[in-house]
């Protein structure tokens, strides 16, 4: 066929050529989303990374993303954050203590900056139910602004990370402390008067010196000796007269 048409040939070529130089020019398809990946690649969330392979979080972020359409939110707080927690934060709590703190940055869903303007308050988060206090996490905004408040802390959203309609991550300048583990000590209550002990009362018998019950013993005893001389007075005049 070619010996019939010959100048196919150096068509043929051509168009090998062309399909060889397109596949080798066409990008790899992205692997799955890997959120660690993502932070690292941002930098300045050591501690986070640290905190999110420690209690396997990130592996459970990563499979959900790979595994749901509901999508992630996740606020990451960089390390500058981090640090300026009280000195022994982290350290103070248990494992499972970590596991809230990580998951009340994460939303089961997908949030986009401008969604926060419609979302309804508490948000939930994978700590637990925030309707029932435990880990209220409110979010407002003004203009292109996004506040959260904790109930412990107040951040504000300081820049977009990463997006693709599926995984959103928004950094924040400080970490969002849960009131379930944050809750401000209570007030001790004022110390309660102590009442004396039903024994400790003294009675009449037992009356310090000087007391009413002293008083009238005394009177009693003057009595009795006044009665017992005009006893004695009346017998010796009795024998006086008989004598």
């Amino acid at each position: 066929m070619l010996k019939q048409f010959p100048s196919l040939f150096p068509l043929l070529i051509i168009f090998f050529l062309h399909c060889a130089t397109t596949f080798a020019q066409s990008p790899p398809p992205s692997g799955p989303t890997n959120i660690t990946a993502i932070l690292q690649k941002a930098g300045q969330f050591t501690t986070l990374i640290k905190l999110l392979k420690s209690t396997q979080l990130a592996d459970q972020i990563n499979t959900q993303l790979n595994n749901s359409n509901q999508g992630i939110t996740v606020f990451a707080p960089t390390d500058n954050a981090f640090s300026n927690l009280r000195a022994g934060t982290l350290n103070s709590l248990t494992d499972q203590q970590k596991v809230q703190l990580v998951q009340f940055h994460v939303l089961p869903s997908f949030l986009s900056m401008s969604q926060f303007q419609t979302a309804s308050n508490p948000l939930s988060t994978q700590a637990g139910n925030s309707n029932s206090g435990q880990f209220p996490l409110n979010v407002t905004t003004s203009g292109n602004q996004v506040n959260i408040t904790t109930g412990v802390v107040s951040a504000t959203v300081a820049n977009t990370i990463y997006t693709d309609n599926q995984l959103a991550v928004y950094q924040v300048d400080k970490v969002l402390l849960p009131l379930e583990l944050f809750k401000p000590a209570s007030p001790s209550p004022a110390p309660t008067p102590l009442k004396p002990e039903k024994d400790d009362v003294p009675s009449a018998s037992h009356a310090p010196a000087g007391s009413s019950a002293d008083s009238s013993g005394a009177m009693g005893l003057i009595h009795y000796k006044v009665t017992l001389v005009t006893f004695g007075v009346a017998v010796i005049a009795a024998l006086s007269l008989w004598l």
